[in-house]
């Protein structure tokens, strides 16, 4: 089967379609030695995501990535290339959640709910109920 059209790779196109291109700073973590280093996210998809990093790696060296609205991920290092490497996530994410803000909780919360998560009145102070 030919996965080319008038010389593109299909290929090839239908995975650049499927990753997010964005820039977020993320934490990377070495199970075997428990070292974590600050690395910046270029690009992210449901199985894994290129960043880069400020240290080796090893092809096939398992990691773990803290990506925010996320929580940590576990994978294993897919490629390297000066200092840019690819990971390969252990189970699929929602890459949509990767961009959501830091406080979008809040938002997310129905109106009554959101109140709760307001600055309580100073001492002495009565609040109207």
């Amino acid at each position: 089967m030919n996965d080319s059209f008038g010389g593109i790779n299909m290929s090839a196109a239908k995975r650049s379609m499927d990753r997010d291109s964005l820039f977020l700073k993320a934490v990377l973590r070495f199970p075997n030695t428990k070292a974590e280093h600050e690395v910046r996210i270029r690009n992210v998809s449901a199985g894994g995501l290129m960043a880069e990093i400020p240290t080796d790696a090893l092809r096939g060296e398992p990691v773990e990535i803290k990506l925010r609205s996320i929580g940590w991920v576990s994978g294993h290092i897919a490629w390297v290339t000066d200092r840019r490497v690819g990971i390969a996530f252990d189970h699929p994410i929602n890459p949509k959640d990767a961009r959501k803000p830091v406080n979008a909780g809040v938002m997310d919360l129905p109106p009554y709910l959101q109140r709760l998560n307001t600055t309580p009145p100073a001492p002495g102070k009565l609040r109207r109920v």
